[in-house]
């Protein structure tokens, strides 16, 4: 991505309540992505987490989807999904050989999500920042990581996430703590909690609160009023801002998706 940019997203493209609601009704499903990457500019491809994909499959999604939209793909289970990370480099090294670099430049973040009830190791989970490659095949790869307990928020973490350049990910949860810490060059943002009382998934005031955080952090900034571990702040530059609605009521997180668009672009 040459400029730096907010994308806002939804999980997938593929689920059925969706049908009729965010897709006309009677929309093919073999154009559903389609549909969806001309009305969202990111999605978080949950597929990949459960099992691999041929170069063709990706190079179909680079082809469907317009220029400035971006797939940021969820890392394989095998990979994070271990006792011993430090032990995954074989993992790591077929998840990214798979063909993902035919996305090309709509290649997003990777995600590396992390079991609820993974702890933090120090040495270990250094270890594995270290397995992370920074390019393949010419491409570049950036790296976001998503923990779930409550030993990460220490500083120890924070500061090799951001020694490795690799993004903590924003977990806005009803279920996990989370740890808004800005580590990378970009930000990475998952939010989890629509209801389905609200047709947008959220209250106005909750969306225009995140179209607020977005712009501070796409502008280099920290928002306030979220969850810091440490008091030194990065680097302020501008960087590039993603923000996935995942999860909660997940029939309106399409809605939540555009909502926030409007408003970031305004």
């Amino acid at each position: 991505m040459t400029n730096t940019a907010i994308r806002v997203g939804i999980g997938g493209w593929t689920f059925e309540p969706w049908r009729g609601s965010f897709y006309p009704a009677k929309w093919p499903i073999k154009r559903e992505l389609e549909y969806a990457s001309r009305h969202l500019t990111a999605i978080e491809v949950n597929g990949t987490y459960y099992s691999g994909f041929k170069p063709a499959t990706f190079a179909g999604w680079r082809e469907t989807a317009p220029d400035g939209f971006v797939f940021a793909l969820k890392a394989s289970r095998f990979c994070a999904n271990r006792k011993v990370l430090a032990e995954a480099g074989e993992s790591v090294a077929k998840f990214v050989g798979q063909g993902i670099v035919e996305l090309g430049d709509k290649l997003g973040p990777i995600l590396w999500q992390f079991m609820a009830t993974k702890k933090f190791d120090e040495a270990d989970f250094r270890a594995f920042l270290a397995l992370l490659p920074r390019e393949k095949d010419g491409v570049a790869l950036r790296h976001a990581v998503q923990v779930r307990h409550e030993s990460f928020a220490v500083p120890a973490f924070v500061e090799m996430c951001r020694a490795a350049g690799v993004a903590i990910v924003y977990g806005a949860s009803a279920e996990y703590p989370a740890i808004a810490d800005v580590t990378g060059d970009f930000v990475y943002a998952r939010l989890e909690t629509a209801v389905e009382e609200e047709a947008l998934g959220y209250p106005p005031a909750a969306l225009d609160r995140w179209a607020a955080a977005a712009r501070t952090w796409a502008g280099g900034g920290a928002p306030e009023g979220l969850p810091y571990v440490v008091e030194a702040k990065p680097e302020t530059k501008p960087r590039d801002t993603f923000v996935f609605f995942i999860a909660g009521a997940k029939e309106r997180n399409p809605h939540a998706a555009m909502a926030l668009i409007e408003r970031v672009a305004g």
